[in-house]
């Protein structure tokens, strides 16, 4: 435990001589000479991002330093020997503080993330570290370019080269984190088994970092002095002609997050979306294809998935059968009873069968026969598995019927005849 606060508090502080390089700190540095002021001027014609880098923390850190030791500005004094071994110092304290304090801070960060029950900080900790690394290397760098003195074009160059290469170590650290997001959210959706999440991973995964990239120009376009609210404005312009001009993609893209969201179906399901029924081949980003049963494709556009009712066959518990068998009327009370008796007991006995639903009764008398309706569900929902059951069971009630002597009717009339009509139509 107090290897890890050391860690942590050596990371502070070298955190904090580095704040001032990303701008987080940007308060004067006390009286300096009037050689240093004028640098300071033509600094601060480069952005604000350069004068802070010049006179935040780095620029303490590098003066308090020189005070302790007893050494002259260079900026004043010129370079001297001295002023070189501080600056070397610096670049061998920040090294050390890269290869020792920020390995064991992040040793001790991925032990607390372990306590935690997500992994999303532990995929945080990787990603960052790295990115840390370099901050603290850059940091050092730094510190000893502003210990030397530099003419003022290559004080104006050394000045460029670290704000980019803050800026640009700050967006990999960004893109490193949401990669790992990203790779976190591809993880839950492998685990929970949700492959419309992974369909769409890819898609996301790019929109992600084109949205990054632009963000980061701009922001690093505007931290160099460049206009970019002029961009910006026509940029919305056009964005909102191109949003006029393809009102249906963008509908259809809308239908296909909804599709993900919401993950009515899955590829392979068999569904019914409308009018059309079949399995699901392929979601895309404009349409879901669906192969019917007579095999052909069938392109539906996302924003009608989204729109219209989805009835997934696919995830039915059990498939429902409900018949009615009629058998004829000179079919007893008695022979009623038993045939009942034996539609139950083969219901009962089938082990395809669901057993906590069960339904035979004499239900109705019909035109021409006596009706018995039959209702029960498959314990297989898979559509073969359910024809298989139903045709196991629809043989057995045939061969039950049989056994007792009856017969299943047929529509059928009687005609009755008084007796003239009948003696007529008996001499003809």
């Amino acid at each position: 435990m107090m290897k890890c606060f050391i860690a942590m508090f050596g990371l502070a502080v070298v955190g904090a001589a580095g704040g001032a390089a990303q701008g987080l700190l940007a308060e004067e540095a006390a009286a300096v000479t009037a050689a240093g002021a004028a640098a300071d001027v033509s600094a601060a014609d480069d952005g604000t991002v350069a004068f802070h880098l010049q006179n935040g923390v780095v620029r303490r850190l590098v003066d308090g330093t020189l005070r302790l030791l007893e050494i002259g500005d260079a900026r004043v004094t010129g370079n001297r020997a001295w002023h070189y071994v501080v600056a070397a110092g610096f670049v061998v304290v920040f090294w050390l503080g890269r290869r020792l304090v920020v390995p064991l801070a992040f040793k001790c960060l991925r032990a607390l993330a372990g306590r935690t029950r997500t992994k999303l900080d532990d995929r945080m900790a990787d990603a960052l570290e790295q990115p840390a690394g370099v901050f603290v290397t850059l940091t050092g760098l730094f510190a000893a370019t502003r210990v030397l003195f530099f003419p003022e074009t290559l004080e104006r160059v050394t000045l460029v080269a670290a704000k980019f290469a803050f800026l640009l170590t700050l967006a990999w650290a960004f893109l490193r984190a949401l990669n790992a997001v990203l790779d976190f959210w591809t993880q839950q959706a492998v685990e929970r088994r949700k492959p419309t999440v992974l369909v769409f991973m890819p898609w996301i995964r790019r929109t992600a970092g084109v949205l990054f990239a632009l963000v980061a120009a701009l922001l690093m376009a505007e931290s160099f002095g460049f206009h970019v609210k002029p961009f910006l404005a026509g940029l919305g312009l056009g964005g909102l002609a191109f949003a006029l001009a393809a009102q249906d993609t963008l509908a259809n893209l809308f239908g296909a997050v909804v599709v993900a969201m919401d993950q009515p179906f899955r590829p392979g399901d068999y569904v019914k979306i409308g009018d059309n029924a079949g399995t699901v081949e392929d979601i895309g980003l404009r349409s879901t294809k669906l192969r019917t049963p007579q095999k052909s494709v069938v392109v539906i556009p996302n924003k009608t998935v989204a729109a219209e009712a989805i009835n997934n066959f696919s995830r039915m518990g059990q498939r429902r059968v409900e018949q009615t068998l009629g058998l004829t009327y000179d079919t007893t009370p008695e022979k009623m009873e038993q045939i009942l008796a034996d539609l139950r007991q083969i219901l009962a006995e089938d082990s395809g069968v669901a057993p906590d639903y069960v339904v035979a009764n004499f239900t109705a008398y019909g035109e021409s026969s006596l009706d018995i309706q039959v209702i029960y569900y498959t314990a297989n929902p898979d559509f073969r598995q359910h024809l298989v059951v139903r045709e196991r069971v629809n043989l057995a009630f045939m061969r039950a019927v049989a056994a007792r002597g009856l017969s299943f009717a047929f529509p059928s009339q009687t005609v009755h005849f008084d007796g003239e009509v009948a003696r007529k139509l008996a001499e003809k």
